[in-house]
């Protein structure tokens, strides 16, 4: 989580949302890093978890990402759960729950919808919840 937190930081310092993600390869290094970049690649998609997402498939030549772990600071939102299940992500960590728009457990529950085709993966939660928080609430209070 450290790791995302660093490239958390640097979003917020480029004036992006600070999220940060990384993906840990099945060995558990760290095999691709994101930040969101919304604002700045004026590209909706551009979250932390979907460039990181992106560079893993890239590295491994392979679209799902199998024995890999997406560590994210900010609980996932309806895209990158979305996009966390057609990587077939098999061990999800994040930080700060997103009491908004999260889709992990807040508002929806996604990645454990037993509706959906797609295997469920682990999801662990609240990992370093307060620093992760913290670097957004920081974040938005410069901005009001």
């Amino acid at each position: 989580m450290a790791a995302a937190l660093e490239e958390a930081r640097i979003a917020g310092a480029a004036g992006e949302i600070p999220v940060g993600a990384i993906v840990l390869g099945p060995d558990g290094e760290v095999l691709a890093r994101g930040r969101n970049a919304r604002a700045h690649g004026v590209d909706p998609t551009a979250h932390a978890e979907v460039i990181a997402i992106r560079e893993a498939a890239t590295q491994l030549g392979d679209r799902f990402l199998d024995g890999c772990t997406l560590v994210v600071t900010l609980e996932p939102c309806t895209m990158c759960a979305g996009v966390i299940l057609a990587a077939r992500v098999p061990r999800v960590v994040f930080g700060a729950w997103d009491e908004k728009a999260g889709a992990v457990g807040s508002v929806y529950d996604l990645l454990r919808d037993g509706r959906l085709p797609h295997p469920v993966p682990e999801v662990v939660s609240g990992v370093m919840a307060a620093e992760c928080a913290a670097v957004l609430t920081e974040f938005f209070a410069e901005r009001r």
